[in-house]
């Protein structure tokens, strides 16, 4: 009797036998994304009316990133979701980001932020209210 090991299912996985492709297989050897690194917690949305199932010349891998992309979700979750490295899944979007398939939404930079001085004066103004 076979029985399906659990998590996600893959057309690269065989149940017996264990993954029968690389993962960076599936970047074909690429490590890093031509689009640049993407943070863990970016959200990844996929373009507007967009039916991946309508892109044939995708490979499955790309095709699933876009249907789960379908709603904001994390580069983190995405990698979870396929069970795949974080390393691919940013080398996948990489790639789905160039052909305009999915837009990424980066947090904002810390130096963006106000810095902790300003926070505190905020507090303490607050606090004297």
């Amino acid at each position: 009797m076979r029985t399906e090991p659990p998590g996600p299912q893959h057309e690269w996985l065989d149940g017996d036998a264990g993954p029968v492709v690389r993962p960076y297989t599936l970047t074909g050897g690429r490590v890093r994304s031509a689009a640049g690194g993407f943070d863990l917690v970016a959200f990844v949305l996929a373009a507007a009316d967009l039916d991946p199932a309508a892109q044939p010349q995708l490979p499955p891998e790309h095709r699933r990133l876009v249907a789960l992309a379908g709603r904001p979700v994390s580069v983190a979750e995405l990698a979870t979701e396929l069970d795949l490295a974080v390393g691919v899944i940013r080398v996948l979007l990489g790639d789905l980001l160039a052909q305009g398939l999915v837009a990424v939404h980066e947090p904002p930079a810390s130096r963006d932020l106000p810095n902790d001085d300003i926070l505190k004066a905020v507090v303490s103004g607050l606090r004297a209210l």
